[in-house]
This record gives C-alpha cells, sequence and structure tokens, in this order.
C-alpha cells in the first residue's frame, strides 16, 4: 500500500498506546492466502475511535484528500482528487479485498474524520504493510502516531505475522517520525510510483518486528 503523511504523517491507498481491541484469531479457511478474509474489528484509543469508511465520510474525504501536499505523498492517491473518487473508495474499503483493513480515524468524542490508515497483506503471508494519511488540517496534534499505534497492536495480537512493513517519502520528516517513534527501524531506501506525480521517487523502507514491539510494550508497562 505505502500511505505515510501528516506532518505528523500521510499516505492513502486506491484501495491508510496499544488500545482495547479484538483478540479473535486470524480467518484460516481453505481459500489461498491472497484472498482470505482477515478480521478488521473496530479499534479504540484514548482519542479516537478506528472504524470502516462509510458513506457519510465522502464529502470529508473528498475535501482533505483534494490536497497536492497529501496527494504528492502517497503512492495511489490521484489529484485532483473528487466526491466521485471517495465514493469509489469507501465502496472498495468495504470489500477487504486481499484481506485488507482500510480504517477512518475519527475523533472519539464528535466523530470527525481526521483520515486513513490501513494494512495491506504482503506476498510472503508473514507481514503486513501499514499505510496512513492525515489531512492537513489535523497536521501535527499527534493523531497518525495515535492511530499508527492502534493498528499494529491490532495486527501483532490477531494475525500470526512476524513483522510490518512501512515506507515514507525521503522529503516527508513528520511521516518519518512517525514511524520511528512507533518502534519502525529504517531498511533501505528505493524509488516508487507515485501516481499524482506521473513519476517515481525516492522513498524511504522502515520495518517492526514481533520482537521488537513486545519490548517496546514490555517496557511501556513497566514505566507504568
Amino acid at each position: 500500500m505505502t500511505m505515510t503523511h501528516d506532518p505528523e504523517s500521510s499516505e492513502h491507498s486506491r484501495f491508510a498506546s496499544p488500545p482495547p481491541c479484538s483478540h479473535d484469531a486470524p480467518s484460516t479457511d481453505a481459500r489461498p492466502p491472497n484472498e482470505v478474509s482477515l478480521h478488521c474489528p473496530v479499534l479504540l484509543s484514548e482519542n479516537l475511535v478506528l472504524r470502516a469508511p462509510h458513506a457519510e465520510d465522502i464529502d470529508a474525504i473528498a475535501i482533505l484528500a483534494d490536497n497536492p501536499a497529501v496527494a504528492t505523498m502517497l503512492s495511489r492517491m490521484p489529484h485532483p482528487y473528487n466526491r466521485t473518487d471517495a465514493k469509489t473508495f469507501v465502496e472498495a474499503s468495504a470489500k477487504r479485498g486481499n484481506g485488507n483493513c482500510v480504517y477512518a480515524i475519527t475523533d472519539a468524542e464528535s466523530g470527525r474524520f481526521f483520515g486513513c490508515c490501513s494494512l495491506e497483506t504482503a506476498g510472503d503471508e508473514k507481514s503486513v504493510e501499514l499505510g496512513y494519511w492525515i489531512g492537513e488540517p489535523f497536521w501535527g496534534r499527534g493523531i497518525a502516531t495515535e492511530a499508527v499505534h492502534a493498528l499494529i497492536a491490532m495486527a501483532f495480537r490477531t494475525r500470526d505475522i512476524d513483522h510490518i512493513d512501512a515506507r515514507c517519502r525521503v522529503t516527508n520528516p513528520a511521516s518519518r517520525r512517525v514511524l520511528q517513534k512507533s518502534g519502525f527501524q529504517f531498511q533501505g531506501t528505493g524509488m516508487h510510483a507515485i501516481l499524482s506525480l506521473n513519476a517515481s521517487v525516492s522513498m524511504e523502507w522502515f520495518r517492526l518486528d514481533r520482537k521488537t514491539w513486545m519490548s517496546l510494550i514490555s517496557w511501556a508497562n513497566h514505566q507504568r
């Protein structure tokens, strides 16, 4: 997927604080691995609710996503971005194709839409890719970091994966900080296509493995 940006962070896929979350085991039916429907529970954190995007989000998505400062940081977000794009995105998200989970990031009190985050399955079955984007009016509030922590916790607690990958543009230091604060370790750089630019740009690749995450959780609990 690759969505990362908010100055604090962001990224959007064309499908984007460990909280209370479901501990149900992932589905293990007989379908091919890339077609297994994985559980995508609603996630609650201190200030946020992460839930499936729905029709009431379409206008907010269209407004916040129609911003080159967001689109040029994401691999698969077009620009301009209109209401039809938002409607298509919401409808596609509901299908959870290939086991992907897409969430609307919303305010726990008001329900206000802030952006999106997601997990996308990888070909090796032992990893997922994390993505996220936050609308520009909400940058710098720690929203991306809180949402990422919630998504990481859900992924490691409900899925038999070894690690989570994420990418951000080298020109996006705010998104880099979100990943670093969440325990991700730098792996390298490479070129990656950006739809809104019709070009490839330099991206940084980060990884968080299960052992590191468990150590961070243990340390956080000890600090309390």
